[in-house]
């Protein structure tokens, strides 16, 4: 049986979850708790309060943002490359 977590430890592991910009892969291997385990502790934690409005709102924000920012170095390459070096253009 695994190791039994404390309240105060589920708590914060779903306020990293949910507001640190990590993917619950990342959030649960550094915790050193399974994924099924994490998703659980934030479907019972996710309406509780645990998180202001505010901070969900701003970690939503965030995650849109990376996921548009993901794409669009996707779609032009040449943006995730430094500007500089011996092939860079401003010379």
């Amino acid at each position: 049986m695994g190791l039994k977590r404390t309240d105060e430890f589920r708590q914060d592991a779903v306020r990293i979850a949910l507001t640190s910009g990590l993917t619950r892969k990342q959030v649960a291997d550094d915790l050193g708790v399974g994924m099924s385990t994490l998703n659980k502790w934030i479907t019972a934690h996710r309406d509780t309060g645990l998180v202001s409005k505010e901070d969900l709102s701003l970690a939503q924000e965030n995650e849109r943002l990376r996921r548009e920012n993901r794409l669009l170095k996707e779609e032009y390459p040449s943006w995730s490359r430094p500007s500089f070096g011996p092939h860079s253009i401003a010379a």
